[in-house]
């Protein structure tokens, strides 16, 4: 697939998607929801790509959503046709065309089997900056500015960000930004811990690919991919015993496996090991584990 509004580089088992329409600060469109879910399909299907860095073109990161349609922007009705209705005549919100297009890509984000870094370049605001929430770790600029501004818009956050922002920041700094709605710069996220990290514009992609190469220069994709999906679902669980399920699963699973043979003998021979086993092959029998028709 061809992009209009991202491009897709892959270098050393790094993926850099670049979200590009800089001449409008990269606002989001409906074309580049679904290439930018198409990218994470791409990815995760792609043995070559070990770990994924997210950026925007020129000096924003993603101003949110394009608004050049005026008043009608956020009016599914006008901008897709009517949402069905119930024959009591209440919105039918069964209905796709009254889904979050924001939410389809964090959901498929949070999917992802490979690690995501958002490398934040300059304005994230809106959907600019909720899209970062299911990505594992924020990199900023020092010319990033991020802002949950939906207060001011009259409408709610949306992309899952209610579930997302209050695990990442706690609840009162998520309530603080989302009440307000103002726009903030790099050195409030660090504080707050949205972000890991501050650096100067120039080192921005440098330390975020210095980062990606840690999580791949070692260790066995297979792991990462159970690693990233362990602890991002163990944020909904309810007791830790769920947690010591999937552990278990993973702990007989995976001792069993070349990889886990492999990473033993070469620390004992003090030697890199040379991990075999791939995601798109390898995944063990019990992933996914959190859907009961794929258990097997």
């Amino acid at each position: 697939m061809s992009y209009e509004t991202i491009t897709y580089e892959v270098e050393d088992q790094i993926l850099t998607l670049t979200l590009n329409r800089p001449d409008k600060l990269n606002a989001f469109t409906a074309t580049m929801q679904r290439e930018m879910i198409d990218a994470f399909d791409r990815a995760d299907a792609d043995d070559g790509v070990r770990a994924i860095i997210v950026t925007g073109a020129g000096r924003g990161f993603c101003a949110g959503a394009d608004l050049s349609s005026g008043a009608d922007t956020f009016d599914r009705d006008a901008r897709r046709g009517p949402v069905k209705r119930l024959p009591s005549g209440a919105t039918d919100y069964s209905d796709p065309n009254a889904r979050d297009g924001g939410g389809q890509v964090t959901l498929r984000i949070f999917k992802c089997l490979k690690p995501v870094i958002a490398a934040v370049n300059g304005p994230a605001v809106g959907i600019g900056v909720t899209m970062q929430l299911a990505m594992d770790i924020r990199i900023a600029s020092e010319a990033a500015r991020f802002g949950f501004v939906f207060s001011q818009r009259g409408i709610v956050p949306e992309a899952a960000s209610s579930w997302f922002l209050p695990r990442i920041v706690g609840i009162s700094q998520a309530l603080e930004w989302c009440y307000t709605g103002r726009v903030f710069p790099a050195s409030e996220a660090l504080a707050g811990r949205l972000v890991s990290k501050v650096v100067p514009p120039d080192q921005l992609l440098p330390t975020a690919r210095a980062l990606a190469r840690e999580m791949i220069d070692k260790t066995a994709p297979v792991s990462v991919a159970l690693i990233r999906q362990m602890m991002w679902r163990m944020l909904g669980a309810d007791d830790p015993m769920e947690a010591h399920k999937v552990d278990s699963r993973g702990i007989y699973a995976r001792g069993r496996s070349d990889d886990v043979k492999e990473g033993v003998v070469a620390f004992l021979e003090k030697r890199p090991a040379q991990f075999r086993n791939k995601v798109s092959t390898d995944m063990p029998d019990y992933f996914p584990w959190w859907d009961e028709r794929e258990y097997r």
